[in-house]
Parts: structure tokens; sequence; C-alpha cells
């Protein structure tokens, strides 16, 4: 017999050789019917695989990560399958889960595949699929799998055994296609009862632009065909929100190829938009204590020698800039903290001192991929609602804690409200990523566990996602769509005060080192911006609008009182303008709603009789008439947040 330990704590005795399959049987038939495999151990397994050991273990269903990625990867197997069979003598490259689906990497030869083929497709993976054919595991030696794929004539397969110590391969199986995999798989093809291939595209043979470039084939699968039907139609929805089109429509930004990819040019309502966003940041830290610093855009190489950025982000960054003086080498500015560390040394520091806030909208750059780069979203140059905090160590879980509240003051004034706080910690297997001592990294990790927990935020631990110098809290938010973005984060980093000697005076009057924490609300708020676009379609809440109304003037006759009321609102920072243009009213107002400026206010004769406004509300309609002084408190009463 064997011990079960099961995420609930109780533990169950089983036969040696049990499988999660059949322990999911023994608990319950409809729990049995939806899982797609197993956590053992906390590494994922086939819901089939023996345990032959005591051993933890979480079953799996498509409500988990795991479980998802485990049917997309299975989902992968079956599109080859249906390949294979539809396109005899295709070869196979790679066919990962991702995050929305799968692909797979084939070469088709001479054939010429395009979505013309994707209809044939999805009909014989749902052809295989209905055949439930079992996944089937079978370890194989080197020269097995080497003569298997020799045979085979598949030179892509081949070249992925040759970097797998032998004792470490594995093959699976399903119905009459074989693949080199590692799994782990669903326990079989019924499982998949929806498929959609959704776009196909070039893909260099392990991203080498010298090798042949194969045929990569993106698809999604559900175990359900609403859930299908639903996911193609957030899609929909997506294409309509896309922040890139928004943003083209709204005059928000833009790109110039003359200025350089990756490099956004804020037009005059974007800068508008994003300047409020900047002050109502700025008046909260304010109230929380943070002292603005302003630091250059460039730095000298021996700063971030010094912080360790350079070691790890150096290759990856723009190169140097070289002076006229021999060996004097800058960079681009790749982030603030560095900086910030040199602020803080530049007068002795007592105790009673501390906490010491330095805040600052830094724009920093580094480079990215053209191929990588997207909108607002992956940029070279963006700017960060940066701070950073020097504290006691005595400090800093209380310091943390007013971050966390500054974070969620953020999120609610823009309307965030489903949010997970992914606590980022250091991978204990790979130690040699990150910078710092062992006890510093155990005391930064317990902080921050220790004040996600007293605040009460909903937290996940992933391991391996901390940044070099220290672990973090990533603050993975939800938008209408139900998509997840990462915006926000805090850092606790005892490396860095050590890296450039940062020290305080302390009661004992003996010198310490103080800790630091980074934080970033809005992460970036080029991306932050792409993200509240797609949130909230572009209809800004009313105090982030660039544009906060348009009187339209029924005829020219009626301009005057629409410059009088113009200045009225405008003395009451309200923000508007005038289409003074020769249109119809009608087309002002369907000009209006496209622009989605929030108010329109509607001048005529009437209303320049009575002193008042007609009023309509972007998505709502007609408000009926108003006189100014109800419509400016009404506004004004609507922008306090």
């Amino acid at each position: 017999m064997i011990k079960i330990t099961l995420p609930d704590g109780s533990v169950r005795d089983y036969d040696k050789g049990i499988t999660s399959m059949q322990i999911a049987q023994s608990i319950s038939e409809g729990l049995a019917r939806n899982v797609l495999a197993a956590e053992v151990d906390g590494t994922v397994w086939d819901a089939t695989r023996p345990i032959e050991h005591d051993a933890s273990v979480k079953l799996l269903t498509w409500n988990d990560v795991q479980g998802k990625s485990t049917f997309w990867h299975s989902s992968a197997h079956l599109m080859a399958e249906a390949l294979e069979a539809l396109y005899p003598g295709t070869k196979f490259g790679i066919g990962p889960a991702i995050e929305t689906g799968f692909y797979y990497d084939v070469d088709f030869g001479d054939r010429t595949f395009s979505q013309d083929d994707f209809k044939q497709i999805e009909d014989k993976m749902l052809e295989l699929a209905k055949a439930k054919s079992e996944y089937i595991r079978k370890p194989v030696s080197k020269a097995e799998a080497t003569e298997y794929f020799t045979e085979k004539g598949d030179e892509y397969k081949l070249d992925l055994i040759k970097d797998l110590p032998d004792g470490s391969i594995t093959f699976y199986s399903q119905g009459n296609f074989t693949d080199l995999c590692r799994g782990p798989h669903i326990p079989n093809t019924g499982f998949v009862k929806a498929v959609k291939l959704m776009n196909v595209a070039g893909a260099y043979w392990r991203g080498d632009e010298s090798r042949k470039q194969l045929t990569r084939i993106y698809a999604v699968t559900f175990p359900k065909q609403g859930e299908l039907t639903e996911y193609l139609r957030i899609l929909e929805e997506a294409k309509k929100r896309d922040h890139r089109k928004l943003g083209k429509e709204l005059e928000l930004f833009a790109f110039s190829e003359k200025v350089g990819m990756g490099l956004p040019l804020w037009l005059p309502k974007g800068t508008a938009l994003r300047e409020r966003l900047v002050n109502f940041l700025q008046r909260a830290q304010v109230s929380a204590g943070y002292e603005q610093v302003i630091t250059p855009h460039i730095g000298h190489k021996n700063l971030y020698v010094t912080s360790g950025h350079y070691e790890k982000y150096g290759k990856d960054s723009f190169q140097p800039i070289q002076t006229p003086q021999e060996g004097e080498e800058f960079f681009l500015k790749p982030m603030n903290c560095p900086h910030h560390c040199e602020i803080y040394k530049t007068k002795p520091r007592s105790y009673k001192d501390l906490p010491v806030r330095f805040a600052e909208f830094g724009t920093v750059y580094r480079y990215e991929q053209s191929g990588e780069l997207h909108g607002l979203t992956r940029v070279r140059g963006f700017t960060q609602d940066d701070a950073h905090l020097f504290c006691r160590p005595d400090q800093v879980k209380e310091e943390f804690k007013k971050v966390i509240d500054l974070v969620l003051y953020v999120f609610k004034a823009l309307g965030f409200e489903d949010y997970t706080a992914q606590v980022s910690l250091r991978d204990p297997e790979n130690k040699t990523k990150y910078i710092g001592t062992d006890e510093n990294w155990q005391l930064a990790e317990s902080a921050i566990i220790e004040a996600a927990t007293e605040k009460g935020l909903p937290t996940v631990i992933e391991y391996g996602e901390a940044a070099f110098y220290g672990p973090k809290l990533d603050f993975m938010v939800k938008d209408a769509l139900g998509r997840k973005w990462q915006l926000g984060t805090i850092q606790v980093d005892y490396n860095l005060p050590e890296r450039f000697e940062l020290e305080y005076t302390g009661s004992d009057n003996q010198k310490h080192r103080p800790v630091m924490i980074h934080r970033a609300p809005f992460g970036s708020l080029e991306r932050f911006v792409a993200v509240l676009i797609e949130h909230c379609a572009g209809n800004f809440p009313l105090w982030l609008s660039p544009e906060q109304y348009v009187i339209l003037p029924i005829s020219e006759k009626y301009e005057d009182y629409a410059k009088k009321l113009l200045q009225m609102l405008n003395n009451s920072d309200i923000r508007g303008l005038i289409d003074f243009r020769d249109e119809k009213i009608g087309r002002k107002i369907r000009d209006a709603e496209v622009k989605k400026i929030p108010y329109m206010l509607i001048v005529g004769e009437k209303e320049a009789a009575d002193g008042t406004i007609s009023v309509r509300k972007h998505g709502v309609g007609d408000l009926g008439s108003l006189s100014i002084e109800d419509f400016r408190q009404q506004l004004v009463t609507e922008i306090t947040i």
C-alpha cells in the first residue's frame, strides 16, 4: 500500500501502482469524468500513469491552468495525427501548448498550405477525437528513438533527439500517430469536442534564420462546443477593443518608422489622458509621503555594473553610447532604481529619517526584438511610475502593506475589480539566476507573503518568477473580457543596498543597511493605457477622458452662445470643445458617438433663449434639457474620484 495526500490534507491508502484517474474514481465518478491530468509531488503527470510510491496528488481539470495546458498539448498531437492522415509525408517540428491554445510547426515539403485547408483539418480532428484513442506513454532508448524517426524520415525529430540524454526519452502514441514527447497528456482524444484552427504563419526551425522555414499552424480546442462559441465571441469583441485600433480612432498615440519602431508618439488627446493619470497618482503619492525626483535618460556603464543589471541584461540592451573620451561608455537608462540609490547616498541618513520614499515617472529604454513589439503593450521606450522606498528592516512589512493599499486605490479608481496577487519567488532549483544571500532572500520572501496574507489578498505563489535581485508581488488583473494582465508590481530588495553600500545610522549609533522596496502601481504607463483602453473599450471614466463634452451648435447663429458655454465650463476645469463644422446635427451626434465623447451638448434657438442646454450621453441617449449650472454640478460630482 502507498499513502496519497490530497490537497485538503487528507491521506488515503491505495494499492501501489494506482493511477490518478483511479483515485478520482474512488472519490466521485463525476470528478473522474473531468480529470485531464494530475500533479504528483509538484510535477504534472498523465492521469493514467501508475504511482509507485507515497505522494501528494492534485487532480487537474479544465479549470486548472495545468489542466488546460495538458488538454491543448494533447490537441497538438491530435492535429498532427490529422495532418499526417490528410497529407502523408508531412514532417513535424514542435507542438507546444501556449496561453490561448497550441501550435505545431510542420514541413509540408512542396505542398502549399493556407487557411482554405483549415476546415478539412478541423473535420478530421473531430473525426479522430470521436474514436476516443488513448494517449499511451512509452519510454524508449535513444537508439530506438533514432531508429524510428530515421525510418520515418523526420529530420526535425532527429535533431531534437540529439540533445536528449539516453534514459530520458519517451514516445506518446494515439490512434495511428506516434510522437517524441515527454508529456503529459489527457487520457484519450474523446475529451476534445470543439476545434478551431486560428492562424498560419512561418517559423524558422529552432528560430534560426539560416535554417528552413516551417509552417506554424495555430489552433484552439475545447471540451464543449459552447465554450468555443463564447471564445470566438470574445475574440471578435477584442478586435473591436484593440487599443491600436481605438488609439488611432480616438487620436491618442501614433508610431513613426522615422522615429523608430517601438517608440510611441503621444498625440495631444493621449497626452491629456496620460497627464491626468500621472497627476492622479502624484496626488496620492504626496499624501502617502513620497518625494518626487528626476533622473537623466542615460547613465554611466559603471552604474549598471554596480547594480548587476549590466551582467544580467547588458547584451539585450541598446548598445553603449561612446563619448569622445576613450573608454567612456553610457547606456540609455534601462531602469530607474540604480539612479535612486545614488540619490539616497547624497547625504547621511539616520534611522529617524527612514522610510525615505523617492518617486519618479521615469522613461526607460529596453531593446525588444522587432517581432515582439505590439502597440503600447510591448515597446522600446516606456515610462514607469517608479518609486523606491528605503526603510529599516522593522519597517518593511508595514511599508509593503501601505504600497498594497496604494495599488488597490489605483485599481478601484480605474474600474479594475477582478485581480489576483501573484507572489513571485526565486526558483529553488536554480539559484544561480539570482544575486544575494539565502538569508536575505528568505527575509524578503517572508515579508511579502506575510504582508499579502495580512491584507487578505487572493494570492497564488509562482516559483522562478522573481526579479534577479528580489521576490515580488505582481498584480494579475482581469479585464472586461476576462483576459489576464500583469499590472502593478511591488518588490522587496536586500541586494541593491548591499551593492551600492547604502547606510543609515541606527539608534545604537552604528551603521546599518536599509531595505529597498521597488513599486510601480501602473507598471509601464504605455502598457497600462493600452490595457485601460481595451478594458473600457475607449469609454474612459469621465475624470480621465481627454474631452469630457462637445458642444454641438445647430447652426452658425448659436456659435456665440456655444463659446460662452465653453468658457463657463472650462473655468470649472471641465474639458471640452465646440464642433463648428457646417454639418447637420445628426451627423455631429454620430461623429461624437464614434469618438466616445461622454457628453454632447446641443444648443439652438430654445437653449440660447432659456440659458439651457440639451444633453445627450454617449451610449445612453437623450437626457433632456438642463440649466448650465445643473449640468456643471452634475459633471463636477461625477468627475470627483
